[in-house]
């Protein structure tokens, strides 16, 4: 419809605003249209004249959005029943709801994808045992066809939800398991982002708002971006992520158009996690003036987004920092990033929890004490400890290969282990947080604890 009515005072050409002319002396002119109905379709209304969108034209708007979970549920329904899915009823029936529930920001066109692509990966199993030369496939053959679970789980990760094109992130496969220490701020986390997403009708009951957004500040390394990758994938919600300086433009207008086009493409494919990573190069203190007001301008577009006259419904904004005190004060108030979680370094026990996680698939000699490398890395970071992990098994590597040893799999099975003193020496290499750095955070912490 935008090709044939556009806005006239944005094309050039005179054919186009006398086609968008006649258009409305055809539809509201002097002369009546008789029993016509003009129905019109386009992706982009806002870019349509007008003088086209008011009674008499166009006199409805009927948006046709993106489908919520019901609807979703029902589009599975119509494009699976002829498809040759389970006898098993609970089976079929568990197909249908679990991908109702997991498929949020697919459209129509997007789920007959996935059921087609499911539907191919089953023929081509049958495919070897099909003798193309023959006039007709015999029935014996047909009837071991069978869409599965399976078939539909490997399409979805095939498919990307049209609603999310161009934002979209795969998160990484992080789950809460593979994140030590961080119990308080897991369990924040949870209540705060994964429970409303989760849950909807638990807080509408209780007559609750579930909270807007979430700041996690600490140290570099303390797993403040591993927390968001965990959340989003715990809470099966899309996940939009946002590098803080690659919106910024030096065209006028341009980075808010950026967060703008953010923040609309998560309420339209919502529930949806927005993780502003490094969120005080975006966001800091107005009025600072280091800048040509660039970041003034974003920042007043972040505030109206995430508390303007436009609700956010079913979106939650996840920002990280490790310089808290960089922020636009407005920011850090309830409404917007209503919770402040301080990512402290590791204590003890989640240091030991640490180190078992980075080395529970590393080949480790008798000797390795996690309680005692746990007591030697006091202030040392959850990346620290990852970098130590590594190195160490880096140095077990270069003692084998220069010995001239075989590299055979059954020597290196027997002969190529991570020892403690590999570890120790490690520790000499990668330097923990410095007590000055670790006491600016803490006094951070205190000043903008709201938990």
């Amino acid at each position: 419809m935008r090709l044939i009515a556009p806005k006239r005072e944005e094309v050039t050409g005179e054919v186009e605003r006398r086609v968008v002319a006649q258009l409305l002396a055809l539809m509201d002119g002097l002369e009546s249209r008789g029993q016509v109905v003009v129905i019109g379709a386009t992706n982009r209304p806002n870019a349509l004249d007008p003088a086209l969108r008011r009674p008499g034209r166009f006199d409805r708007e009927i948006e046709i959005g993106v489908p919520d979970r019901n609807a979703r549920k029902e589009i599975l329904q119509i494009h699976t029943r002829g498809m040759p899915l389970p006898q098993d009823e609970e089976e079929r029936t568990r197909i249908i709801e679990d991908f109702a529930d997991r498929t949020h920001g697919f459209v129509g066109a997007d789920l007959e994808a996935l059921c087609k692509e499911a539907a191919m990966r089953a023929l081509r199993r049958i495919l070897p045992e099909i003798d193309f030369e023959m006039e007709s496939i015999p029935a014996e053959i047909l009837d071991k066809i069978e869409v599965t679970y399976r078939d539909f789980e490997e399409a979805f990760m095939d498919i990307e939800p049209s609603a999310m094109r161009e934002v979209l992130v795969e998160v990484p496969d992080v789950r809460w398991s593979d994140i030590g220490g961080l119990s308080e701020a897991k369990q924040a986390l949870q209540e705060m982002v994964e429970w409303p997403l989760k849950h909807p009708e638990v807080f509408e009951h209780m007559q609750t708002q579930p909270p807007k957004g979430v700041l996690l500040f600490g140290p570099p390394g303390t797993g403040k971006t591993l927390l968001a990758k965990a959340v989003a994938n715990e809470s099966e919600a899309n996940f939009i992520s946002v590098k803080g300086p690659e919106i910024l433009s030096k065209w006028v207008g341009e980075s808010e158009k950026a967060v703008r086009e953010i923040f609309r493409k998560a309420k339209q494919a919502s529930p949806c996690i927005v993780f502003l990573d490094e969120i005080d190069s975006i966001a800091p203190r107005r009025g600072s003036g280091f800048d040509s007001h660039v970041t003034e301008r974003v920042v007043s577009q972040l505030l109206t987004e995430m508390d303007g006259l436009e609700e956010l419904r079913n979106v939650v904004v996840i920002a990280a920092t490790n310089r808290p005190d960089m922020l636009d004060p407005a920011l850090l108030r309830p409404g917007r990033l209503d919770r402040l979680l301080y990512i402290p370094p590791p204590d003890r026990e989640a240091r030991e929890e640490i180190f078992r996680i980075h080395t529970r698939r590393k080949p480790l000699a008798e000797d390795v004490d996690f309680k005692k490398l746990a007591e030697a890395t006091e202030n040392y970071t959850g990346a620290d400890i990852a970098a130590i992990c590594n190195e160490a098994a880096m140095l077990a590597i270069r003692e084998y290969i220069t010995s001239g040893k075989p590299v055979d799999r059954e020597t290196l099975k027997k002969e190529l282990k991570v020892h403690m003193k590999h570890f120790e020496e490690a520790m000499k290499k990668v330097k923990p947080i410095s007590a000055e750095e670790l006491e600016m955070y803490v006094k951070a912490a205190e000043k903008f604890r709201r938990q």
